[in-house]
């Protein structure tokens, strides 16, 4: 398997300012940093370059994306925005978002970056690709910014896809731990575009990422919400993958399989209450690798999201890689036997009602 990947340290040096997780410090609120900052990321990537794995990759170099290509998502007046508050000198976008200069440009890095793997992916040069970009995507609207999120680097490389490459079907598989609510909307109303969110249940956004939400108009049916309740571990994640995800895929029949990927569903994130290893990421990839090559040629696109546990991060990710590859480097994980003993890995009857509840979602697909 032939694997790409993409990185830049430029992503690194997005500045989220020194706010306390996610608020601004002040007199009551001790500076700290942001949730969202460097750590994790290049953790990562330290540990894909530790482990040998780097080395069997196929390194594709990002560019900046034009204005063209963001607006194929995003307003003009958020462009300027972003642009705006970077250029003088960072501050918040959005709630709990802050940004610093030369964000504005970073994030053009990021996207470039998705639309450059998408590239690798789409025209065979490569098999699959992990574009471990920052800032994340997956909550950022057309004309706002969400969540940490400037741009909407997955939404991005799918319209390019689509309109340079001429992809028609296109799956997304978001198993971050908040809901892929930016990804959803842009899709909303496409018959084209199948989306697919596991996420904790109304963690966030608010009110966000139901059952009951599939799609409206001519993307009825397209559109499926797994709102896992909180605790849910291995067992809840596997079951719902087997049950709904891969159905799903299947019966839908993408040209392509986009993965917003997030590791905050991971032990130990402070921003998540779920209970995954790196061992359920590893089982969870396999199954879309599987699905691709059986559906689409293998073609398989993951942009990185959350996960904000820098110690156990990298081993989620590189166990993701791994899968991705083909390849094993022998290194361990070191939590995996503690974390994956921890009680409620298995799939709980409560769980298996929500999952029972979302194979009913299959029936809407238009395959």
């Amino acid at each position: 398997m032939n694997t790409g990947w993409v990185c830049h340290e430029l992503y690194m040096w997005h500045n989220t300012q020194n706010w306390n997780q996610l608020f601004e410090p002040g007199l009551t609120i001790q500076p700290y940093e942001h949730a969202e900052n460097p750590e994790t990321k290049r953790r990562f990537r330290n540990l894909m370059e530790v482990s040998g794995l780097l080395d069997d990759l196929t390194i594709i170099k990002p560019r900046p994306a034009t204005q063209d290509e963001i607006l194929r998502f995003h307003t003009q007046s958020h462009i300027d925005n972003i642009k705006a508050v970077s250029d003088a000198g960072g501050g918040e976008v959005s709630e709990a978002t802050p940004i610093g200069r030369g964000s504005y440009e970073i994030a053009l890095l990021a996207a470039g970056g998705a639309i450059e793997g998408f590239d690798a992916v789409v025209t065979g040069k490569i098999n699959n690709a992990y574009v471990l970009c920052r800032p994340p995507g997956h909550h950022a609207l057309s004309d706002a910014a969400m969540g940490f999120c400037l741009f909407g680097n997955a939404v991005i490389g799918i319209e390019h896809a689509r309109a340079v490459h001429g992809i028609e079907r296109v799956a997304t598989v978001d198993w971050d731990v908040h809901h892929g609510n930016g990804t959803e909307a842009a899709f909303y109303e496409d018959p084209n575009v199948l989306t697919i969110s596991l996420h904790q249940d109304n963690l966030f956004p608010p009110d966000s990422g139901l059952l009951s939400d599939t799609g409206s108009g001519a993307g009825e049916g397209c559109n499926i919400n797994i709102p896992l309740p909180p605790g849910s571990g291995n067992g809840a994640y596997l079951a719902a993958m087997e049950q709904v995800v891969v159905p799903a895929l299947r019966k839908f029949k993408p040209d392509l399989i986009v993965a917003p990927c997030g590791f905050d569903a991971a032990v130990m994130d402070p921003l998540g209450h779920m209970m995954l290893t790196s061992s359920a990421y590893r089982k969870m990839t396999e199954m879309l690798v599987a699905a691709a090559g059986d559906l689409c040629g293998g073609r398989l696109v993951m942009t990185h999201e959350g996960g904000y546990s820098a110690p156990y991060v990298p081993y989620c990710g590189l166990a993701v890689v791994e899968a991705m590859s083909g390849k094993a480097t022998g290194l361990e994980d070191p939590f995996l036997a503690y974390a994956d003993a921890y009680g409620g890995q298995d799939l709980m009857p409560h769980q298996a009602e929500i999952i029972a509840q979302a194979t009913g979602l299959l029936s809407g697909i238009k395959s």
